[in-house]
């Protein structure tokens, strides 16, 4: 994600960067360790933090944004009007869940299909395992998704911030990472340790951003020393997946992938044909009652899109 200056078709020199914050449609870009406010080029706001752009300066310390490179992967949520970017060009998903307070399975799930259908790998979290009277009901949660093939890794940030950067420093090294998560689940002691300098930046960017006293309504790209990036997402409580196909649903469900194929018929959605595989594997206890419940949701959900 290095920059590099060159000349365009109108002899203007053109820097390459890369967004490490957004807010409404202002973005902060990091061209070669030079931070530029940017802007897009009419009422466009497809740009994404992560996301690696080429720039012409405008002034000493702004610039537009001419064109996105492209992506390897990007990250979104979306309801029946809208889709709203997260991240571009991640390698890796971390939901950050926590003893307590309770999280949504809802909510994990949902990011989980997102994850699934962006071609991102996952990982979860589960944080402040010092609660000791409700780890064991959150470890029994948490291991469904476990279960499904995604790593859980506990860890206590505050009661033991050492083993919590021994277990996840190797994790993002050489990766470009998001972490997500409910607010209260412990993310920004999260990022707080394993970028120790975060606060500073958060301000640094909320006066280029000029967003105020607003600095945790932001997605923003931190640095690690090693060159591997860590996104911090803001704390959301819903995550709509209105913008993801039937087809892209049943195939973002891991646990469906057995049984796809397995249906008497070709076309079936899986929600009340007769000889359905996945129904079945949903009866004799082999998919979990609740993510079906959900892909149903999904479903439901895809076909109210207005956009």
């Amino acid at each position: 994600m290095s920059s590099k200056l060159k000349t365009n078709e109108s002899g203007a020199n053109e820097l390459r960067g890369t967004i490490i914050a957004a807010h409404g449609r202002h973005y902060l870009a990091d061209a070669n360790g030079e931070k530029l406010q940017c802007v897009t080029r009419g009422k466009k706001t497809n740009v994404a933090v992560g996301d690696v752009v080429h720039l012409v300066k405008t002034s000493e310390n702004q610039a537009v944004i001419e064109k996105i490179a492209e992506r390897t992967t990007l990250l979104y949520r979306s309801d029946q009007y809208k889709s709203k970017l997260l991240a571009a060009n991640i390698s890796r998903l971390f939901i950050v869940i926590a003893t307590e307070p309770g999280f949504a399975d809802d909510l994990v799930s949902r990011s989980l299909v997102a994850a699934e259908a962006a071609g991102i790998e996952a990982h979860l979290i589960l944080n402040k395992t010092d609660v000791e009277e409700l780890l064991p009901r959150a470890r029994e949660r948490a291991a469904v998704y476990g279960r499904l093939g995604y790593p859980v890794h506990e860890v206590s940030a505050r009661a033991n911030p050492e083993h919590a950067l021994e277990v996840l420093q190797p994790l993002l090294a050489g990766q470009s990472s998001i972490f997500i998560g409910q607010s209260g689940m412990g993310k920004s002691s999260l990022i707080n340790l394993l970028v120790p300098d975060a606060d500073i930046a958060v301000r640094e960017i909320s006066a280029a951003l000029d967003t105020g006293k607003h600095t945790t309504t932001f997605t923003r790209l931190y640095w690690l020393p090693d060159g591997a990036a860590i996104i911090d997402s803001p704390g959301f409580q819903e995550f709509g997946l209105y913008h993801l196909s039937e087809g892209m649903l049943e195939r973002a469900f891991v646990e469906f992938k057995p049984y796809l194929g397995g249906c008497k018929y070709y076309n079936c959605r899986h929600l009340a044909e007769p000889q359905c595989a996945v129904l079945d594997a949903v009866a004799s206890g082999k998919i979990a009652r609740h993510r079906h419940e959900l892909y149903g949701q999904l479903l439901h959900e895809s076909a109210q899109t207005l956009y």
